[in-house]
């Protein structure tokens, strides 16, 4: 899962992880976390996800980061947005109001600009990655946000022998495990919706799960 396989994954339009639609769990469970207005949300991995949009619409900074430029373009394109571009250290930022969206690789943004978002949102990037990268991406990425963070997480979870990742199965056990050292886990939801992912069910997948957990940073 290095950089060039997700490149050219938007390179030949392979992005069935997209969502044309706003995440529902992320409106369900948003309020969970209890955020102030004007909140800086950090959002990995974020693609072209209209999730950003919402955030921005309940009163939130957005930081987001993407690898491909094709995503970055096409997130504002499709929103009728001309983004100010200025580069620094972390990457190429796009910025339009309240959206700032990085073109570049989140293992190297600083924990001086990390250290700014008062919560994450992670839906598509944890189980995007394999088991070492996962646990890297935690240790450094998760690693560089501030005491008091919290962050909504959304996983996958079926048996991984059934299907190759991306995405991957993320069980319980590895979320608590991963987020032991410094943060407090709960588990907000968990659902069964194979019926609802005929991709899966059509790759043999017998069983199919999406949690939702809200984490604290300590």
């Amino acid at each position: 899962m290095d950089a060039d396989f997700w490149l050219q994954r938007w390179n030949e339009g392979q992005i069935g992880f997209h969502r044309g639609d706003v995440m529902p769990l992320l409106e369900r469970h948003w309020p969970a976390l209890g955020l102030a207005a004007g909140s800086r949300v950090f959002v990995p991995l974020a693609g072209k996800t209209l999730d950003m949009h919402w955030l921005a619409a309940q009163g939130h900074a957005v930081l987001g980061c993407e690898l491909s430029p094709l995503a970055v373009d096409a997130f504002f394109a499709e929103a009728g947005l001309a983004p100010e571009v200025s580069t620094d250290a972390d990457g190429i930022h796009h910025r339009a109001g309240p959206l700032d969206l990085v073109r570049g690789d989140v293992f190297a943004l600083s924990a001086g600009l990390l250290g700014t978002v008062a919560a994450v949102y992670d839906r598509a990037a944890i189980i995007a990655l394999p088991p070492p990268m996962r646990a890297r991406y935690v240790a450094e990425v998760y690693g560089r946000l501030p005491a008091g963070s919290r962050g909504l997480l959304i996983t996958l979870e079926y048996p991984q022998a059934e299907k190759d990742g991306p995405p991957f199965s993320v069980e319980g056990a590895e979320v608590r495990r991963l987020f032991a050292h410094g943060w407090d886990v709960e588990l907000l939801e968990r659902r069964d919706i194979l019926e609802q992912e005929p991709r899966f069910r059509e790759e043999g997948v017998t069983a199919l799960s999406t949690a939702v957990y809200r984490l604290t940073r300590r």
